[in-house]
């Protein structure tokens, strides 16, 4: 197997998923598979030691991350000319990376050595099946969030390299199989050209969201699909005991948003909002508060940061702290012994709701809506623009109130979904063998 469109492993989000996949692979076939990875972060890839045949980097490189690894290297901000000005500079090298990929893919082909990331190339050549990662690989937006240039550029980049991956891989005569993705919305007829030509030539698609299904089938895709679930939703945790020392009632929260993505006083508003909501609920219920950031990249913006600005402006800071965790399955052991979580990234509420943990879910796009609905949570989701201090606080009365039956209720669902997970997974490598 050679897994694709694999990204940045400081998204503990990123992490689960990747792990998941490697897991339901090996589970699947018995242990008895061979599996290399394709990805934009090779170092982080290898840090998580998942055992791997080869961990290489893409075909093409997405500019914005090119670009983020320079600013790291170079130190200046993502603000600055110079970040601009190698962004510009790694978007026009990814068409002549596609260029070098094509000519080497011919010579793979015919048997011979390609003189452009051959390895990658010869590890798709020699696989049995080539599988798209199980994230959010084909959209054009975040669904309730506003759209600016850097967006739109960012978003055509990636639907671009994931793209182009699948055309390579079926040029290669590589059966290709889509693992869990939330897909759409599209808001460009380019964004939707590069949608339905790679959806288009997949041999099994698996949709993680009812949302995204209705996409797909709005689409008038020709690849067989079908409804499956969160493939974090199979993650398990570790004897993690950093939590030993929190007195309940305590609750989980990781904040955040797409870096860029608001302006500087809608960025303002948020976190104020934020703060001043946790305030209330300490108060009210005595909770003790405890940051999870979930993506931690060192750039501006991310939830860390985030975290960081929220608990500058509460008022009961003796009642809240910020912890960071390494590894993913420590982040799911803190989640699972919290008494409510809220989140405003996807990841932080699956691993939770896995472990049947009460949720308040910011969203920001319609994955969280479609996950939440499939669980017949909807009542437990506020959208990203209607976040104010009185509108958390009432969703977080009303998860608080309901915890029994929420927790109930996800008792039920989650064994379902995880077990319809598993089969729908083994369906799609089966018709694709």
């Amino acid at each position: 197997m050679h897994v694709v469109h694999v990204g940045n492993m400081a998204n503990k989000g990123t992490q689960a998923l990747l792990k998941s996949d490697i897991y339901v692979l090996r589970d699947v076939f018995n242990g008895n598979v061979t599996i290399s990875v394709s990805t934009t972060d090779v170092e982080g890839v290898k840090q998580l030691n998942l055992s791997l045949d080869a961990v290489l980097p893409p075909l093409i490189d997405i500019p914005y991350e090119r670009a983020d690894a320079y600013t790291k290297k170079l130190k200046f901000t993502r603000t600055g000319v110079k970040y601009k000005v190698f962004a510009l500079g790694s978007l026009i090298l990814m068409f002549i990376q596609a260029l070098m990929s094509v000519c080497s893919a011919v010579l793979v082909k015919l048997g011979l050595r390609g003189f452009y990331r051959a390895d990658v190339l010869e590890n798709m050549k020699n696989s049995h099946i080539v599988v798209s990662c199980s994230d959010e690989n084909f959209k054009e937006a975040a669904s309730y969030l506003p759209l600016n240039v850097y967006w739109v550029l960012t978003w055509w980049s990636m639907l671009f390299s994931r793209t182009w991956d699948i055309l390579i891989a079926k040029f290669l005569g590589k059966r290709v199989v889509m693992f869990p993705n939330s897909i759409g919305p599209f808001r460009t007829k380019l964004g939707l050209l590069f949608a339905k030509l790679a959806l288009n030539i997949c041999d099994f698609i698996l949709v993680r969201d009812p949302i995204s299904y209705r996409v797909v089938n709005s689409l008038r895709i020709k690849s067989p699909r079908r409804l499956a679930s969160d493939t974090t939703l199979l993650l398990t945790g570790t004897n993690f005991t950093n939590f030993n020392s929190l007195s309940h009632p305590w609750i989980g929260v990781s904040p955040g948003f797409y870096s860029h993505s608001l302006l500087k006083r809608e960025a303002d508003i948020y976190i104020t909002e934020h703060a001043k909501a946790l305030d209330e609920v300490i108060e009210r219920y005595g909770f003790y508060v405890v940051f999870l950031p979930h993506y931690v990249s060192g750039f501006e913006e991310d939830d860390l940061e985030v975290s960081k600005r929220m608990l500058q402006q509460m008022s009961n800071k003796k009642q809240a702290r910020i912890v960071e965790l390494g590894s993913v399955e420590e982040f799911k052991a803190m989640l699972e012994n919290a008494d409510m979580v809220i989140s405003s990234k996807m990841h932080p509420a699956v691993l939770a709701t896995s472990a049947y943990v009460p949720v308040v879910c910011i969203a920001y796009d319609q994955k969280q809506v479609g996950y939440f609905n499939r669980l017949g949570l909807d009542d437990c989701v506020i959208l990203i623009r209607d976040v104010s201090k009185d509108n958390l606080v009432l969703k977080i009365n009303h998860v608080w109130n309901n915890r029994k039956a929420i927790k109930s209720s996800l008792q039920r669902k989650i064994p379902s979904l995880k077990a319809d997970l598993i089969e729908s997974i083994k369906i799609a490598l089966e018709k694709s063998r």
